[in-house]
C-alpha cells in the first residue's frame, strides 16, 4: 500500500509543473481572452459546430437592463451567468432579476471586478442518470485534453454544500470516470475519498455515464475550435438535446487526478513524445488506450 502510495505521489502533476510545462507551452496568449468570455467562447464553439445551450440573449449596459427584463417576461426558463464569471459565481437560475442583472453588470462576479456583459442562457435539464446523483443543480462532466487528446475525465456533482454548483472548491463531488469504459470509479470531496453522495446516501461508483463516446468526442472538438493545447471542458449531458459544452477552463485544476487515483504525468509525458492523429474519433481512441495502457503499466 505504501508503494503504490508513493507511485500515484510521483505521477501527480502540480501546479507549477502544469504551468511551466503546459499551459506556457501549450496554451497560446490569444487564446486566454476566448475562454475566460463566455459569450467569445460560445462564438468559437458555434464556428466549430460544437453544440452549446443555447443563448437566449445579452445585456451590455445598465440602462439596458429593463428592456431584457421585458422579453425575458415571456420567458418560462432560463439562467443568467456573467460573460467574465469564474468559478460558478454569479450564475442563477431563479432571483431578483433586475437586482442580479446590475451586479453582473457592475462586475461583482467578473475577475478582477471588471464590468461585465450579462448572458441570458437555455437551461440545462439533467438526463435522468446523472441528475439522479446531483443535489438540486445540474451536473457535468470534466474532460481534460491535452493535444486534442482526451487523457482524464470525472464528473462532478452538485451537493447541498456547493448550492446546487457542480463545483469542487464549493463543495461539490468529484467522481472519477475510467475513460475506457464510461464508468465512475472512485468519488473525492474537499480532498477525502468519499463512497456516496453525501446528501443523497446513493454509491457513486459503477455508474455508467450515457453518450460516453459523444462526451469524449465533444471535448475533442470544443478544444479543436479554441486551437488550445491543455484545457478543462465542462459537457453537462441534457435530457432534450444530449451533450452540450457548458464551458472551457484553460487553466484547470488538479482534483481530477485525486478522483481518478492517477497521475496526470505519465499522461501527458507519453502523449507529448508522439504524434497525434487528425480524425477525431481517431484521437479519442488513442486517449482511451493510453490510458488503458498507463493503468495497466502500473
Amino acid at each position: 500500500m505504501i508503494g503504490a502510495l508513493r507511485r500515484v505521489r510521483s505521477e501527480m502533476l502540480g501546479l507549477n509543473r502544469r504551468n511551466h510545462a503546459y499551459l506556457f507551452a501549450y496554451n497560446p496568449r490569444a487564446g486566454y481572452r476566448v475562454v475566460d468570455d463566455k459569450q467569445a467562447t460560445k462564438s468559437a464553439l458555434d464556428a466549430g459546430g460544437v453544440a452549446v445551450p443555447a443563448l437566449r440573449d445579452v445585456c451590455d449596459a445598465q440602462w439596458r437592463v429593463r428592456g431584457v427584463m421585458a422579453r425575458l417576461a415571456a420567458e418560462r426558463e432560463f439562467v443568467l451567468k456573467p460573460a467574465r464569471g469564474a468559478g460558478g459565481a454569479g450564475i442563477v437560475v431563479v432571483v431578483d432579476l433586475a437586482a442580479h442583472a446590475c451586479d453582473v453588470l457592475a462586475g461583482t462576479y467578473s475577475s478582477g471586478g471588471r464590468t461585465d456583459r450579462l448572458l441570458v442562457e437555455e437551461l440545462v435539464v439533467p438526463e435522468p442518470v446523472l441528475g439522479a446523483l446531483s443535489w438540486r443543480g445540474v451536473p457535468d462532466i470534466r474532460v481534460l485534453v491535452f493535444r486534442g487528446v482526451p487523457v482524464l475525465a470525472m464528473v462532478r456533482l452538485p451537493t447541498r454544500r456547493s448550492d446546487g454548483r457542480a463545483n469542487l472548491h464549493l463543495g461539490g463531488v468529484g467522481v472519477g470516470v475510467d475513460l475506457t469504459t464510461g464508468r465512475t470509479t472512485f468519488g473525492v470531496r474537499g480532498g477525502r475519498p468519499v463512497s456516496d453522495h453525501p446528501d443523497l446516501g446513493r454509491p457513486l461508483s459503477g455508474i455508467e455515464v450515457p453518450a460516453w463516446h459523444d462526451v469524449l468526442s465533444l471535448a475533442v472538438r470544443a478544444a479543436d475550435a479554441v486551437r488550445l493545447g491543455f484545457l478543462g471542458i465542462d459537457v453537462v449531458l441534457d435530457r432534450r438535446r444530449g451533450p452540450l459544452v457548458l464551458e472551457l477552463n484553460a487553466r484547470p485544476g488538479l482534483g481530477i487526478q485525486l478522483a481518478n487515483r492517477r497521475g496526470l504525468r505519465p499522461l501527458l509525458e507519453r502523449l507529448a513524445a508522439q504524434s497525434v492523429p487528425g480524425d477525431v474519433s481517431a484521437r479519442v481512441a488513442l486517449g482511451q488506450a493510453l490510458a488503458y495502457d498507463c493503468g495497466s503499466s502500473r
